[in-house]
């Protein structure tokens, strides 16, 4: 299906919701990245989680620049980034915004003292690596210095919603 021609649109900070919803037509996964403060273990959903470079190994993601935790987050040292799969909703819901968080959750510490969840689909420990300023957010990149996955199907965020992958063919 092709662009119609009245559809291209220049982005407008003051009406961001056409480029939002372009934007939204780019499927992701949903990660959980999590750390360990003085205030104890903290963690926070973002999708806009990317491989960089597999040699060496890095991954980035943006935490927001609005959210009361960004400094927290961008300045972390170490931190985890653990992927999702389809059926853990409840695991995504625990760390939204209001969410329980680690409250009555179990999990344990990884070599850095970082919290590590248990049962997600993929997990990457890391070092920050490097930070750059990105209008509203901030791109962290991440030194992959653990990894591990396991069998199933990813959580995906598209179009505003939360979904499985479909597979074809």
């Amino acid at each position: 299906m092709a662009i119609a021609k009245d559809n291209v649109f220049v982005p407008d900070p003051a009406d961001s919701r056409r480029y939002r919803h372009a934007l939204g037509t780019f499927s992701t996964g949903v990660t959980i990245v999590t750390l360990q403060s003085d205030a104890g273990p903290q963690g926070m959903t973002v999708n806009s989680f990317a491989s960089v470079s597999l040699d060496p190994p890095l991954v980035l993601w943006s935490p927001a620049k609005s959210s009361s935790r960004h400094d927290l987050f961008a300045g972390a040292g170490h931190y985890a980034i653990h992927v999702l799969s389809a059926d853990q909703h409840d695991l995504l819901a625990r760390f939204t915004r209001g969410g329980a968080g680690f409250d009555g959750l179990d999990y344990h510490l990884n070599e850095e003292g970082v919290p590590v969840l248990s049962d997600t689909l993929a997990r990457f420990e890391c070092a920050r690596a490097n930070v750059h300023d990105a209008g509203d957010h901030t791109i962290v990149v991440g030194r992959v210095l653990r990894a591990a996955h396991g069998e199933g199907e990813p959580l995906i965020f598209s179009r505003g919603a939360f979904g499985r992958f479909a597979h074809h063919g």
